[in-house]
């Protein structure tokens, strides 16, 4: 399907009355892209967004959207697009024309951690998590309680697993994550379902001062659904610092209606890992070869960095174990000392040291002392 540029300015003028292009800047349409895209300005020198859908479904989904935003739009504290005009496409279904939302995508791996643009993200999440799960539904979007959706994830590893495209210790480490249901004790939520930075739009009072920074519009919104909060992290932790993770969730924390659960954390870590699974059976579905091998390719070294990454048990950004299971430092091993190397030993403050009173070791034996080091480890910042 090839929609010229000129094409997009003309379904401009034709869904908004009084609209005269001037100009017309299109994406490019790539493999796997659900919609065609435009940014038109008019006479009137303002801007526009042109979207048409190139297939079937992508024109349902835009439907399905246009009547949740409808609902959201007077609910949330930031801007989401709101269609101003429709026309109808020779081949079927509709393009929409959304005035355009001003704002920079939100630059995930730059983003700062304390008071600012990162909080305000954590706000931004919570205001979106915290409306009613009604409207969703009288939109016509899904909606799934946390059994159902942990379901349906393992039904999608299933036919993944089928195509033999993915590395098998990956394929465990997923199966062993989505059958712990410890793992999946969340209350279901409205969520945008596929946030990433490029839907994210920001404004700065100080373009020089990150603090100023204010979330200003959410786009990108045909994923959307009742569903698991950790969605909407997924991206965050897979690609913004840790401090500026934690900033976010804490602001998000005391925003929400309802406390959020320990185990967030850890599925929005799946959520991104299963991400890259998702777009391996689009291309699949397509059968676009090259962007198969490439993904394949990416799991690949996702097995990789997994694998090494466990070996040092780097919980904070790999492991997948529910936060309340998590083993605890094994704690230093006691010294056992002959009573003749005694003297040898280094000084070890035990019990409490204001008293004049020794205490009595540990435990004794005929030849032996034992001597917990683990404080004297930890005054030294081992433990």
């Amino acid at each position: 399907m090839d929609r010229s540029p000129a094409f997009l300015a003309a379904l401009a003028s034709a869904a908004v009355p009084g609209l005269e292009p001037v100009s017309v800047e299109a994406l490019p349409s790539l493999p796997g892209h659900a919609f065609d895209l435009a940014f038109v300005q008019d006479a009137e020198h303002r801007r526009w967004v042109v979207r048409a859908p190139r297939t079937d479904a992508a024109g349902a989904e835009m439907d399905r959207t246009v009547a949740l935003l409808g609902l959201l739009g007077r609910r949330l504290p930031f801007a989401v697009p709101a269609p101003k005009g429709f026309v109808a496409l020779e081949e079927g279904g509709r393009a929409a024309v959304y005035p355009y939302l001003p704002g920079h995508p939100l630059e995930l791996a730059e983003l700062p951690w304390g008071k600012g643009l990162a909080a305000e993200l954590g706000r931004a999440l919570a205001a979106l998590h915290n409306t009613d799960p009604a409207l969703f539904e009288e939109a016509g979007l899904p909606a799934y309680d946390a059994d159902a959706y942990r379901t349906r994830r393992l039904a999608e590893l299933d036919t993944a697993a089928a195509t033999g495209r993915v590395p098998t210790a990956l394929l465990s480490r997923w199966e062993t994550a989505l059958e712990d249901v410890s793992l999946w004790r969340f209350a279901a939520t409205p969520v945008h379902g596929a946030l990433a930075g490029d839907h994210v739009l920001v404004v700065f009072d100080d373009e020089q001062d990150a603090a100023t920074g204010r979330v200003k519009a959410m786009t990108g919104w045909e994923d959307a659904k009742v569903a698991d909060p950790a969605d909407d992290f997924a991206a965050l932790v897979d690609e913004a610092p840790p401090a500026a993770v934690e900033t976010v969730l804490e602001a998000y924390a005391h925003a929400r209606v309802e406390r959020p659960d320990g185990n967030l954390l850890v599925r929005a870590r799946l959520g991104a890992e299963l991400g890259l699974l998702a777009r391996l059976m689009d291309a699949l579905d397509r059968k676009d070869s090259g962007a198969v091998e490439v993904l394949a390719t990416q799991l690949r070294r996702l097995d990789d960095e997994v694998h090494l990454s466990e070996e040092g048990d780097d919980y904070h950004r790999t492991s997948l174990r529910p936060a309340g299971v998590r083993s605890r430092p094994t704690p230093p091993p006691q010294l056992v000392v002959d009573d003749e190397d005694e003297d040898e030993l280094p000084e070890v403050e035990v019990g409490d040291p204001s008293s004049d009173d020794d205490p009595e070791p540990a435990s004794r034996g005929a030849d032996t002392d034992v001597i917990d080091l683990s404080e004297h480890e930890r005054r030294r910042g081992l433990g």
